[in-house]
């Protein structure tokens, strides 16, 4: 699986405390294995987000993603969920 980030999203990675980008990089492992394992909590989203899915980083962090082709997604954007939905 290739795995792309949009220059949003790095952005938001770097202002992330090193814990958050530590759990981020687990989670990241999880997903080129097994993008639905349980533990991530992987859902579409519906809305004006509708072409994005979301697994969970930690308790409150999100990354969003697009799916850009069967081998090949891209992650968008990593926040509190609560500033991504609001």
């Amino acid at each position: 699986m290739k795995i792309l980030f949009h220059k949003n999203f790095e952005k938001q990675y770097k202002r992330l405390s090193s814990k958050t980008r530590s759990q981020f990089k687990k989670r990241l492992k999880i997903f080129t294995k097994n993008p639905f394992d349980p533990i991530l909590h992987n859902h579409v989203l519906g809305g004006e987000r509708q072409d994005f899915r979301s697994i969970n980083v930690t308790g409150d962090f999100r990354a969003l993603y697009v799916i850009i082709d069967e081998d090949t997604v891209q992650f968008m954007v990593i926040d509190t969920h609560s500033n991504l939905y609001s």
